[in-house]
């Protein structure tokens, strides 16, 4: 069985993740990154559901290797540790991405199911979010 957070820390969890969206669009204005790119890249992290095609354990693994703030801070760090502060816009837009999932519910996920996520249960493919009551 998985479990999930519920009530106002879900609520929390929500309005952090639409504050790491937030400071991530401002800080990658002041780095002054295309609206072009940002665009384009803005759902590159989904690539990590293609996992799923392989079952519900390897899209798990995928599905949050590329939605944890793990990589894009790393990548944002070895970018300016080396001198590379090119790369810094990419981990804002990762972060953007992982900001804005989370603002609407959607977590890590369990490798039970795709619904299943540390946020709570979200429609899977083709179907509607059950109504909790």
């Amino acid at each position: 069985m998985t479990t999930a957070v519920a009530g106002a820390p879900r609520t929390w969890l929500r309005l952090e993740g639409l504050a790491v969206l937030a400071a991530s669009v401002i800080a990658y204005r002041w780095q002054l990154g295309g609206w072009t790119t940002f665009a384009l890249l803005f759902l590159a992290p989904d690539l990590g559901l293609l996992g799923y095609f392989g079952g519900p354990r390897l899209g798990a693994r995928t599905y949050n290797l590329t939605h944890n703030y793990v990589g894009p801070l790393f990548l944002m760090l070895y970018g300016l540790y080396v001198g590379r502060a090119d790369v810094v816009p990419y981990a804002l837009i990762w972060t953007a991405h992982i900001g804005f999932d989370r603002a609407l519910g959607l977590g890590l996920k369990y490798p039970q199911a795709f619904e299943a996520t540390h946020l709570g249960r979200v429609a899977g493919p083709g179907r509607r979010t059950p109504r909790a009551g």
